[in-house]
């Protein structure tokens, strides 16, 4: 009998630590996966340089169908997109593009305007893709895809607008806001202090999230200050962190914080009326809403309300628009509904005439 009891308890103890040891590999290589099918699938990353010398930094999948130009959220980059950039290959010609002061993309503060981004997109629309094509931007760049439905018609073949902020995103519309507290304000902080040089660790320290805490911030936060003492170079890990909860930091590295002051000051929006452009745009549209939430303190975690968002619908004409149950970054939460979406949105514009 107790040959049977310890060796059910054995049993349990490996299977225990099989499935501890999956969690923490899967929690410290997540991000590979999707790299590998994605350059397996005939991706290339690639450069241009624009008349003034601008870097943009891009990947282009291959030739399979009207063109796709991605435009990631702040603080991301084209990597981002890796989990749906298999299945978007199949439907189109993709081209997924380092920001402004983003990756390996030219890390110029002249640049860091709305306008000034949506003036370079458009050049590379015309001198790289060569076409009309469909733009589909995540966050920020979903206000970057507006701007240029708006302002270039000629070059846009429909627009995918995934959880934009509009209305929730200048300085006076977000300061209840998730993304104020936890980024624009963290970071504005960051710049102004000097006893910790790496905004990864004071991140991990200040954030608004890991404030939610309470004592477990403070283990977390040692946490990571050793990593990345022993991992100079190398995007934060933790093996016992789920990674949806660090993934905002995978890319930090490369991303000018000064980027993110822009929109704390509200400068990058010098020049761009949201209203206006939203009327403006007269292409297909559909707009992908994250479902709208709030924290018991009252802070509204989703990109804007609902109020804001049927704003957001009712500009735009002829708009469709889907609301799904996710956190902000849908197309990495839930890439195969994003590759759906971007497929039927492609057999609406074919119908046309």
């Amino acid at each position: 009998m107790l040959k049977k009891v310890l060796l059910a308890l054995g049993i349990i103890i490996a299977a225990a630590a099989s499935a501890l040891g999956i969690y923490a590999y899967k929690n410290m290589n997540y991000d590979k996966r999707p790299l590998e099918k994605t350059y397996k699938a005939g991706y290339q990353e690639k450069q241009i340089t624009l008349a003034g010398g601008t870097i943009l930094n891009y990947a282009e999948g291959p030739d399979n169908g009207p063109a796709l130009l991605l435009i990631h959220g702040q603080s991301m980059e084209w990597e981002d997109y890796a989990r749906v950039l298999p299945g978007l290959s199949e439907y189109y010609h993709v081209y997924a593009i380092d920001c402004h002061g983003h990756g390996e993309s030219s890390h110029d503060s002249a640049k860091y305007t709305g306008v000034a981004m949506g003036q370079d997109f458009v050049r590379f629309i015309e001198n790289v893709i060569g076409e009309p094509c469909v733009v589909s931007g995540h966050s920020s760049g979903g206000i970057l895809a507006a701007w240029i439905a708006a302002n270039a018609p000629q070059d846009v073949l429909g627009i995918v607008l995934e959880d934009p902020p509009f209305f929730s995103v200048e300085p006076e519309e977000m300061q209840n806001t998730f993304v104020w507290l936890e980024n624009f304000e963290t970071v504005h902080n960051f710049r102004k202090q000097t006893g910790t040089d790496d905004y990864v660790v004071y991140y991990m320290e200040n954030s608004y999230l890991w404030g939610m805490f309470g004592d477990l911030r403070k283990f977390v936060a040692a946490s990571a200050r050793k990593y990345r003492a022993e991992h100079p170079g190398e995007p934060l890990k933790l093996w016992y962190v789920p990674y949806q909860w660090i993934h905002g930091t995978l890319y930090l590295d490369d991303f000018d914080l000064g980027f993110s002051e822009t929109f704390y000051t509200g400068s990058w929006f010098e020049g761009f009326n949201q209203q206006k452009t939203l009327s403006q745009i007269n292409c297909p549209s559909v707009y992908i809403k994250a479902a709208t939430q709030y924290g018991k303190d009252g802070v509204l975690y989703a990109a804007n309300s609902d109020e804001d968002a049927e704003k957001v619908h009712s500009l735009i004409k002829g708009n469709e628009m889907t609301t799904i149950k996710s956190g902000h970054d849908i197309h990495f939460e839930h890439p195969d509904k994003f590759v759906q979406i971007m497929a039927e949105f492609l057999n609406r514009i074919r119908r046309i005439p």
